[in-house]
């Protein structure tokens, strides 16, 4: 059967090809009784005066010769050496006299073509997981941005104003370090995010000590119960607030398992440090803020958009509070 595209069927590419070879016809004026260009008729005119009537026929579009496969001891030293050094193609093709392409090739064959699916510590391909309900586990941690002084940061009036608001601030509230330096102080933002929804809850504190971190954890706690989440355990590094007394206390009388992350590794931790890191470029450095109280004042709002209407790539493109299927008009 002819392809579908052919300009001429088996019969009339032999019609053609007996003008010009029997009949002597110049393949330009073949060309033009067919309504084909002249180098389609000299093609099937040379294959008929070598093959025959057989050579009118269809053949397989495939290359005559097919790229080797990259051998197997050279794939293993590519994953090696991406595993365990991290290099990209073009290092490792420099390493092993191969192509960057074949590099780039192999490695996406086996999954290891960004860096972001190696674990920086190990070297081995990241271990993902996710929680099946709602609850099961909570991710708590405190990320630190520093205060906005009167007038708004450097980021965006300029390192020389923002030294002058620094001081303006100093001069307002009396706060100094050593040798009368400006010291406008830092933002310790408490979050809490929900492992299976993506739900997120924070507040702006002036210090991380125990007592704030629990009064943060009564009130998420609440937060969750409205809507209809109950807490089962939570996650936390090993930091000194989430390794005292009060801490451990208050989780036992609120019926909640503790755990923690291992030292040094905060790739356990890795949701609520990708959070930290969405809400620096959300909220905290978006925009300018006249003052410090103005940014902790636009937190709320940063957290109804990331939590009802900003789509996650981990939820399919949907907003957190989509999980929560037993609350009613949640989309709200």
């Amino acid at each position: 059967m002819s392809h579908v595209n052919a300009a001429l069927t088996p019969r009339h590419r032999l019609r053609l090809a007996r003008l010009v070879v029997e009949d002597g016809w110049p393949p330009s004026r073949a060309a033009e009784f067919f309504n084909v260009t002249w180098r389609t008729a000299d093609k099937w005119a040379r294959r008929y005066r070598d093959e025959g009537v057989a050579g009118m026929n269809d053949r397989s579009s495939a290359r005559h010769a097919q790229h080797a496969k990259t051998p197997q001891p050279v794939v293993r030293k590519i994953v090696h050496l991406r595993w365990k050094q991290r290099l990209g193609p073009v290092q490792i093709g420099a390493k092993l006299d191969v192509p960057a392409s074949t590099v780039h090739a192999v490695l996406v064959r086996c999954g290891l073509n960004r860096l972001a699916y190696i674990d920086r510590a190990t070297g081995e391909p990241a271990r993902r997981y996710e929680k099946s309900r709602p609850g099961e586990l909570l991710h708590v941690d405190v990320t630190k941005f520093g205060n906005i002084p009167d007038g708004g940061g450097w980021r965006f009036v300029g390192k020389s104003q923002g030294y002058a608001n620094r001081r303006a601030t100093r001069d307002r509230t009396g706060i100094k370090a050593r040798k009368y330096h400006p010291k406008v102080g830092t933002c310790f933002v408490h979050t809490v995010i929900d492992d299976y929804t993506r739900l997120a809850y924070a507040e702006c504190h002036d210090d991380e000590k125990a007592i704030t971190a629990v009064g943060v954890l009564y009130r998420a706690v609440a937060w969750f119960a409205e809507r209809g989440v109950v807490v089962e355990r939570i996650l936390s590094d090993n930091g000194a607030a989430y390794k005292s007394y009060l801490w451990h206390d208050t989780c036992a009388e609120l019926g909640i398992k503790v755990k923690k992350t291992r030292p040094r590794r905060p790739q356990t931790n890795g949701k609520i440090e990708r959070l930290h890191r969405t809400m620096a470029d959300g909220w905290a450095y978006k925009k300018l803020y006249a003052s410090e109280s103005t940014r902790r004042a636009a937190l709320a709002g940063w957290l109804h958009q990331y939590n009802h209407h900003r789509p996650h790539s981990a939820l399919g493109g949907q907003p957190p509070i989509t999980r929560l299927d037993n609350l009613a008009e949640h989309h709200n």
